[in-house]
């Protein structure tokens, strides 16, 4: 029989292995027999548990996703449920956790930004993590924001998140994570005090 927990044991020792293919050879040249090698495991392991590599990609991705909701959810269970600010930036900092800008993590983030646009699994795990960041930002800013102004700061945030962590990701050697977190912070800090602005030309 086996052991009680080891399809957890396999199962996270196979995502472990995926990382690391993935990081020496791409997505495209990740293979069942190399991520098997690197596992140290035979190749039928992977079908038994997963179906293939298909399958094992998307568990992959899964957990990838789910670090970084870990990574968010444990910053936002730190702040007061009042302080929209810090709501704002537990979203921001857990998007940069180290968890999502290592070297690692950020081939398998690129390869799977690619690959969701042929494979319609990861096209939805994709869409479901898009829609999770605007959804989140959108309602700490409607808490301080007309709704229109929300919806557009939630927008742009959420594209300058992408857009910091992807510059970062296309050149790992160079990148500032606490140059990216307080542009950032600024353009968040910017929208959520614009109306303040406003209100006071106005008088």
């Amino acid at each position: 029989m086996p052991k009680i927990g080891m399809e957890q044991i396999r199962r996270r020792q196979l995502i472990d292995a995926t990382l690391v293919t993935i990081d020496h050879f791409g997505l495209e040249d990740t293979t069942i027999a190399r991520i098997a090698k690197s596992a140290g495991v035979s190749a039928g392991i992977i079908s038994h548990y997963f179906g293939g590599k298909d399958g094992l990609i998307e568990a992959t991705m899964r957990e990838v996703l789910s670090q970084l909701s870990a990574a968010v959810a444990e910053r936002r269970r730190a702040t007061a449920h009042h302080d929209v600010e810090g709501h704002i930036n537990a979203i921001i900092e857990g998007n940069f956790d180290r968890s999502q800008v290592s070297e690692s993590a950020m081939k398998t983030w690129l390869a799977f930004w690619v690959s969701s646009m042929h494979r319609p699994q990861l096209k939805r795990l994709q869409s479901v993590n898009d829609r999770r960041l605007f959804s989140n930002l959108c309602y700490q800013f409607s808490r301080r924001l007309p709704p229109d102004k929300a919806r557009d700061a939630a927008r742009g945030l959420a594209a300058l998140i992408d857009g910091l962590w992807l510059r970062g990701a296309l050149m790992p050697e160079r990148f500032d994570v606490d140059a990216a977190l307080r542009i950032a912070r600024h353009f968040a800090n910017e929208q959520l005090h614009s109306c303040d602005s406003q209100a006071a030309l106005a008088q």
